[in-house]
């Protein structure tokens, strides 16, 4: 007989301590203010990011030295990439004008550049002696 009234005990004793389960929704919100996060969180990102940041900049390890130094090589990749850019004009327009560009090698300071006509097209390869990297571009016949 003392079964039923422990069952009957435990059952009223677990509805008396059970309670309704309540969930809410869940709510995002952005932390960068690109997406539409709060403006304050601009600092706090700039400077977690900076921080994490390993790459060096080339520019500040040129400050230490003299003036003299930094305007001779800025002048010199000013001049190279001026050269180079008449030079990507004058083959686009002497590869499309009635001439067209002649095979050869041509030398424009540091860059060695290799023109040849090969079935694909006009092949153009730069190979920039300082480094040793190279690039070819494939200029197709129409």
């Amino acid at each position: 007989m003392k079964k039923p009234y422990l069952f009957a005990l435990l059952f009223f004793a677990g509805l008396l301590f059970c309670q309704t389960a309540s969930a809410q929704d869940f709510v995002y919100r952005p932390k960068n203010p690109a997406f539409g996060g709060d403006t304050f969180n601009y600092n706090w990102l700039l400077s977690s990011a900076q921080s994490q940041d390993l790459t060096e900049d080339t520019r500040s390890d040129r400050q230490f030295g003299s003036n003299a130094d930094l305007e001779l090589s800025d002048f010199t990749e000013s001049l190279n990439r001026q050269l180079l850019n008449q030079l990507s004009r004058q083959i686009a327009v002497t590869q499309f004008g009635e001439d067209g560009l002649e095979d050869g090698s041509y030398t424009v300071g540091d860059f060695q550049i290799d023109v040849a006509t090969t079935l694909e097209g006009l092949a153009i390869t730069i190979v920039d002696a300082s480094v040793g990297e190279q690039t070819q571009i494939i200029i197709p016949f129409f």
